[in-house]
């Protein structure tokens, strides 16, 4: 059962990276671009703050669920 989440959850995460890739590659090219000449500690913060939303989510989630 856990692992069947786990997996669903890994593809949705394949999706949604997907996306705009996609629909317009142009615009995640530039996006990529300005992410590379960040600073360490600001791409630190930036996944951090991806982490605890992500978190946040699955704690909503779970407890509506």
């Amino acid at each position: 059962m856990m692992w069947s989440i786990f997996l669903s959850a890994l593809g949705l995460l394949f999706v949604f990276e997907g996306i705009l890739p996609f629909l317009s590659p142009s615009f995640w090219r530039r996006v990529m671009q300005q992410v590379i000449i960040q600073s360490d500690r600001t791409l630190r913060v930036m996944g951090l703050v991806s982490m605890l939303v992500g978190l946040a989510l699955v704690v909503i989630a779970h407890d509506l669920f």
